[in-house]
């Protein structure tokens, strides 16, 4: 009797296991891209009665926009921006959009920006460098003030994928929506965002968002939340802003389960595999040794 296919087949099913284990050691990896908005400009600079065109990518479809050119860096808010001369565009429907602006001179001395910020749907807001030819540059004014953030809105976004159920570290985006409280712009705002399991203590981690947040505006943020490989149960996410926590949301982690049912399967197939092997090794040597 001949065992050898059966023997081939079990290792192949072992070799399968082994290559599923190499799968939860190696982590899934970050999506390519930046996150949020994007702007570009046709140019740096231009002097007034130019013209400048603003392009845009990553926002949301059919979302209105206003743009602007703004003095000090739209410190002050659209105090600081040339408003009668300011142009509207809605996007397309993959969230692109391209608009020719005239230059104007801002109320306010450069630097200068091209300002970007959405009328309808959820704020977002992008500033670009430009620089307005001829007019009157100062450096910018002390901060008056205190920025204070508040949460409006906050969720966990995301889902686990197939490595995660083998044991990869769990991902989530929380996406919060904030405003500013404050008498100042609050400028690449530093956030920790701390994830919990059970009694222990938080695990802290710095992140920082990069964009102005005028005071009394508001501007939607999506941060990183990762868990190590393997974590499953009641998590709790954290928020905390300027020694504050702004908000805590929970978050149900299932069981890898597939590490248990690898487990199982390298407890279960690759001794079958060997004895099946064996008892192959022995049918053919066995008319040897009765020879």
């Amino acid at each position: 009797m001949n065992r050898a296919p059966t023997a081939r087949g079990a290792g192949i099913a072992a070799l399968l296991a082994v290559l599923a284990l190499l799968l939860v050691l190696v982590p899934a990896g970050r999506a390519a891209g930046a996150d949020g908005p994007f702007v570009r400009l046709d140019r740096t600079e231009a002097g007034k009665g130019g013209t400048v065109t603003v392009s845009g990518t990553e926002w949301a479809p059919r979302t209105l926009l206003m743009l602007l050119v703004c003095g000090q860096n739209m410190i002050g808010g659209t105090n600081a921006c040339a408003n009668a001369d300011g142009r509207a565009v809605t996007t397309g429907a993959d969230g692109s959009f391209s608009k020719e602006i005239p230059v104007a001179e801002p109320p306010k001395p450069c630097p200068c920006v091209v300002h970007v910020a959405t009328v309808t749907g959820e704020p977002e807001a992008v500033d670009t460098a430009f620089r307005v030819a001829g007019h009157p540059v100062a450096a910018l004014p002390p901060p008056e003030g205190d920025a204070r953030l508040g949460v409006l809105g906050a969720r966990l976004e995301g889902s686990s994928g197939l490595l995660t159920w083998f044991g990869a570290p769990p991902r989530r985006r929380l996406v919060v929506t904030v405003g500013n409280l404050g008498s100042a712009p609050a400028r690449d705002p530093v956030f920790r965002v701390g994830t919990s399991h059970g009694v222990l203590s938080p695990s802290w981690e710095k992140q920082t968002w990069r964009g102005s947040i005028a005071a009394g505006g508001r501007a939607r943020l999506a941060l990183d939340v990762d868990l190590p490989a393997g974590a499953y149960g009641d998590y709790l996410v954290s928020l905390k802003y300027d020694g504050r926590v702004l908000v805590e949301e929970p978050w149900d982690v299932g069981r890898p389960w597939g590490v248990a049912l690898f487990w199982i399967l390298l407890g279960v197939v690759i001794p079958v595999g060997l004895f099946r092997a064996g008892m192959a090794v022995v049918d053919r040597v066995r008319p040897c040794a009765s020879g």
